[in-house]
């Protein structure tokens, strides 16, 4: 590297470190890489951005790979109705497998899994097998879910050789697929195949479990590529619902799926420029909110003694915001049967007030289903304003009445972005779980403690922001098989460490008689078994205390989502963490930007 490549390094660097712009950060990271080389050509993360809009000039793909079709079951595998085999229409069973795939999981148990399962299927029956086929108690679908066992252990106990031929099928699908031509540039897809058809879960308890997702067709897909570019080809027989050529979305494919009217996108992969550059403006935003905050409580603090009913309501709404790091609650479709609400959507209802509980006065109760059908109880005291006001909310109202009856969604994000430029409710859980983050890191991190101690006040400090936004999920089935699991290797290693306790102290007795050099020599080996087998003790008693506390509560959603990933990048780098300690492969991908940008220092 000669002085002039030195120099301009330095100077993007000091860029990055006090500018924090988007093009120097890739500038960084090409300087990093690829100083050393000649003639090296112009990256693509310093070609700069427009600024009307648009996303791209020239976007190629070749559209979005479909599942196999549906291979029929072989004549002796069998679905039974009241203890006799039924030969089903192909339709019935396809649809038959998805159920036999899950007898072994909890969902087929619940009785509106049965319930939806059992309806959508009759749907797609022949009319003599509707008449036929009347109640699911009556039906066995054991011999499907055995066949597919078996298939799955014959997967399993493939040789080296069989499983290279299936990679490399999978790898030759994603290089034709997985990648698309973007102004120029080779960029991953992120999610390139459409799902295939099979039955809903849904989170929680969610109305719509066990409903089928149907099998989507090219005719209800939408592609968008760049004009003049080779239009991806539809499968052999069929034809794209539409092609358009919008630069203003980052999208290539979309349709609606049928359970919920959502749309679905195939988008680029997390690890693209664009994606990185939409990633990063959003903590940006997150951490201007942070010289505003105090600025916006104090307003809405003011609110709450306002004459107008809508201005209180809008100042309690946005202290249960900010507190609670509650989600804005946004209209659903009417195709959407789940009764789930957020701040501005909760109703009387949903919440109960006590003027003193457990020694703690203007206590609210709160109880209601949140995104994905998650149940949120919480009670939490509230200042003696928020409790009044809301008694002044619920009078002469039903339960099933609104709590915020004079506000909604589109309402409080225009007061906010009328406070500061970008800025909505949703910016507020960013910037409340990063802060979260990084108060918590802060708090329960030293530089003394082990590695396994660490990443244990990591995990703490991710727990924390998780339980804020109520981020919870059910028990792995395999939780109290490995914690048992567990549990038998921390005997073990208690049983071995107590044996060389006992062999350490037989060596010091022996060394204390007559000491000689092989007696000291001895004593320290023995000190170094005891040492070493402590040291692996400690570690997995941290990992079961690990495990028991993230029992019920998931902790990916937050990290990739809610927490600027900055902060732990500059954990890591301060407290000598692999980074690969915290994200994965495909996660340090997503997050390129921030591991090129951040410095040990960084504080959110």
């Amino acid at each position: 590297m000669n002085k002039y490549s030195i120099f301009f390094a330095n100077l993007i660097y000091q860029s990055v470190k006090f500018n924090r712009s988007w093009s120097a950060v890739y500038s960084l990271r090409f300087y990093r890489t690829s100083v050393k080389i000649k003639h090296e050509p112009k990256a693509r993360w310093e070609e700069g951005n427009s600024n009307n809009g648009n996303k791209w000039t020239t976007l190629e793909h070749k559209g979005p790979l479909f599942p196999p079709e549906y291979e029929p079951l072989p004549n002796n595998v069998s679905f039974f109705y009241n203890g006799n085999p039924v030969k089903l229409s192909l339709a019935a069973e396809e649809v038959a497998t998805f159920y036999a795939k899950m007898l072994d999981h909890e969902y087929t148990t619940k009785s509106s899994f049965q319930e939806n399962f059992f309806t959508d299927w009759r749907e797609e029956m022949t009319v003599e097998e509707r008449e036929q086929i009347k109640k699911l108690s009556k039906c066995d679908f054991t011999h499907i879910n055995k066949y597919f066992l078996e298939k799955s252990e014959e997967k399993k106990a493939m040789t080296k050789e069989q499983k290279q031929v299936l990679k490399e099928e999978n790898n030759k699908l994603t290089e034709e697929y997985g990648f698309c031509e973007l102004d120029g540039h080779r960029e991953k897809i992120g999610n390139f195949r459409v799902e295939p058809p099979g039955l809903f879960r849904g989170r929680g308890e969610h109305p719509k479990m066990g409903k089928l997702k149907k099998r989507i067709q090219p005719e209800e897909i939408t592609i968008n590529c760049s004009k003049g570019s080779n239009i991806p080809v539809a499968p052999k027989g069929h034809r794209w619902r539409k092609v358009q050529h919008d630069n203003t979305v980052t999208w290539l494919a979309s349709w609606v799926e049928n359970v919920q009217g959502n749309f679905k996108y195939v988008m680029l992969n997390p690890s693209s420029k664009l994606k990185g550059e939409k990633d990063w403006q959003k903590y940006e935003v997150a951490r201007k909110l942070k010289l505003k905050v105090e600025t916006i409580r104090r307003l809405y603090r003011e609110d709450w003694k306002n004459r107008e009913m809508k201005t209180r309501q809008r100042g309690v709404a946005l202290y249960f915001i900010d507190k609670l790091a509650l989600r804005a609650g946004n209209e659903k479709e009417e195709s959407e049967t789940a009764d789930t609400v957020g701040c501005c959507s909760l109703r009387v209802e949903h919440i109960t007030l006590h003027q003193e509980k457990g020694g703690q006065e203007f206590m609210v109760e709160f109880d209601f289903l949140g995104k994905d059908s998650i149940r949120y109880y919480n009670e939490v005291p509230v200042e003696g304003r928020v409790f009044k006001n809301l008694k002044l909310f619920m009078e002469n109202k039903e339960p099933e009445d609104d709590l915020f009856d004079r506000i909604n969604t589109t309402y409080l994000n225009k007061h906010l972005n009328q406070s500061m430029p970008g800025l909505t409710a949703k910016v507020f859980r960013t910037f409340n779980a990063s802060t979260t983050l990084q108060e918590q890191l802060n708090k329960l991190t030293t530089a003394d403690m082990s590695l396994e101690e660490k990443l244990l006040s990591y995990n703490r400090a991710n727990r924390a922001v998780a339980i804020l936004c109520n981020h919870q999920r059910a028990a792995p089935k395999t939780f109290e098989k490995s914690m048992q699991n567990l549990q038998d290797k921390i005997a073990q290693k208690q049983q071995q460490l107590d044996v060389a306790k006992k062999e350490l102290k037989e060596a010091k007795k022996e060394h204390k008689k007559g000491g000689t050099e092989r007696t000291r020599r001895l004593v320290e080996k023995k000190e170094s078994v005891v040492k070493r087998l402590e040291e692996q003790l400690k570690k997995l008693q941290l990992q079961m205390t690990d495990r028991e506390e993230n029992k019920v509560i998931a902790l990916g959603t937050s990290k990739l989502n809610y927490l600027d990933p900055r902060i732990s990048v500059a954990w890591c780098r301060k407290f000598n963490v692999p980074i690969e300690k915290i994200y994965n492969k495909t996660q340090r991908d997503k997050f390129a930007w921030a591991i090129d940008m951040t410095e040990e220092d960084f504080q959110f």
